[in-house]
């Protein structure tokens, strides 16, 4: 039995590689295809595949920051010699995931670790087929409700996932009260932030409605700190539920275009200049920080993976576009959107592309919660663009930023084409798109 699984191992790992190749003849576009072969002709292919990574298997969920967090961890890991299979490209779901594996093992190969970003929703379905070592929790925010219903809904198979996986170690965010919730004792590591300030043009307040959180006994939560969202310190006044103490403390000075977080752990202070804007990022950074210190790295090995750190497309990436100096941040749900909408500069030309199509989640109505207000004063026009150009421009309208200033091109494209055609070369140009209009940005 076991030649004959080992068999179908190897004839998966062969056919799926044949067929990238004959994608790539054809000019057929990257998908995840050869995963799903993979997958098809050797169900057990993910099991398999972690006997070709040598030290620890290591996924990242949550709602926002996966692909930056795990981005990072592996970046860290590679910048210090090691090799890493990650999903660079952030391809989170099961075939996804098979297929980074598909076409990056060798037989002979073997690799010190594997960087798994992996979508919340199919966490328990990786963990039917390969146990993890470490699982690191970014947040849970109210996101896609079309797709993944309501938090509650979430947790439950976040959680369902770190029963089947009885040696897990949890990497959790103590600030976040639900990812807290999924501690399992002795194997469980909390990060988070005693105090925030802000040097920066970002405001440390918003207009974002902030939903009410219960403890588990149903008594609503309440704050002694608030970051954003649900993040912060927080307690249970009926039943003494409240926010753990961290193994990884962190203060946090915000930037316009950097962090530095100074983080405290068993008794030792470690300073890090990370170069990504804005809270959210900084909590990525100290989730990402935290992995590495439980894995072995020092400040010194750490700080100098993060000062070669480039983002991920979209993710607090800048790019040239027709000549002109873009920056690109991915906006998808209510907090992760109202986070990035603090750090735009407003001096600069603005395209919002957003789109409703099933990736993106066909529920738009997270474009009323998120703190659109933030660009009311923006001094130059701002280009609404996508499937919802028109639901966006109306939002714009009533978030207070005049009618003559907002400009209706669903085509992404033709929208670029008019923002970056009609300025001069110093001049900055901000884009937020939902994540399919990211992809299309992504071809140009």
């Amino acid at each position: 039995m076991g030649l004959f699984m080992n068999a179908k191992f190897y004839t998966a790992l062969f056919i799926s590689k044949l067929s990238y190749c004959l994608l790539k003849v054809l000019r057929r576009p990257a998908t995840s295809y050869p995963g799903y072969i993979a997958l098809k002709i050797c169900p057990d292919f993910l099991a398999f595949s972690k006997k070709y990574v040598k030290n620890n298997f290591i996924n990242v969920t949550g709602t926002n920051g996966k692909t930056t967090t795990s981005g990072l961890i592996a970046h860290i890991f590679e910048n210090t010699g090691h090799s890493v299979i990650h999903n660079l490209k952030g391809a989170n779901m099961l075939t996804g995931i098979a297929n980074v594996f598909a076409l990056n093992i060798l037989p002979l190969k073997r690799y010190d670790y594997a960087v798994i970003e992996t979508d919340e929703a199919f966490l328990t379905k990786v963990y039917d087929y390969v146990k993890g070592d470490y699982l690191v929790v970014t947040n849970l925010f109210r996101d896609q409700l079309d797709r993944y219903g309501e938090l509650d809904f979430t947790a439950k198979i976040i959680k369902e996932a770190i029963s089947k996986n009885s040696d897990l170690k949890l990497i959790l965010n103590a600030d976040d009260p639900i990812v807290a919730s999924f501690a399992n004792g002795g194997n469980t590591v909390f990060f988070g932030f005693e105090n925030v300030e802000y040097n920066c043009r970002c405001k440390d307040s918003s207009n974002a409605p902030s939903e009410v959180f219960n403890c588990p006994c149903t008594e609503p939560l309440k704050y002694s700190k608030r970051f954003y969202a649900q993040q912060g310190h927080y307690y249970c006044e009926k039943c003494g539920f409240k926010r753990p103490e961290c193994s990884y403390s962190a203060n946090a000075e915000i930037f316009d275009d950097y962090s530095v977080i100074t983080v405290k752990h068993h008794g030792i202070t470690s300073e890090f200049k990370v170069n990504l804007a804005g809270l959210y990022n900084a909590y990525n950074a100290l989730a990402a920080i935290t992995a590495a210190f439980e894995n072995g790295f020092n400040q010194q090995e750490i700080q100098r993976a993060l000062d070669s750190y480039r983002s991920v497309f979209g993710r607090t990436e800048t790019r040239i576009i027709n000549g002109k100096k873009a920056l690109i941040q991915l906006i998808k749900n209510p907090a992760g959107a109202s986070e990035v909408l603090k750090t735009v500069d407003l001096t600069s030309n603005i395209i919002i592309a957003i789109n409703d199509n099933y990736a993106d989640g066909r529920d738009i109505s997270w474009l009323w919660d998120s703190d659109f207000e933030q660009l009311k004063n923006a001094e130059k026009n701002i280009v609404t663009s996508g499937t919802r150009a028109y639901d966006m421009a109306a939002r714009l309208k009533y978030a207070g930023v005049p009618q003559e200033k907002i400009i209706i091109e669903p085509d992404v494209k033709k929208a670029l084409k008019s923002v970056t055609n009609s300025i001069n070369d110093d001049e900055k140009i901000t884009i937020l798109p939902s994540y399919t209009a990211l992809l299309k940005i992504s071809k140009y």
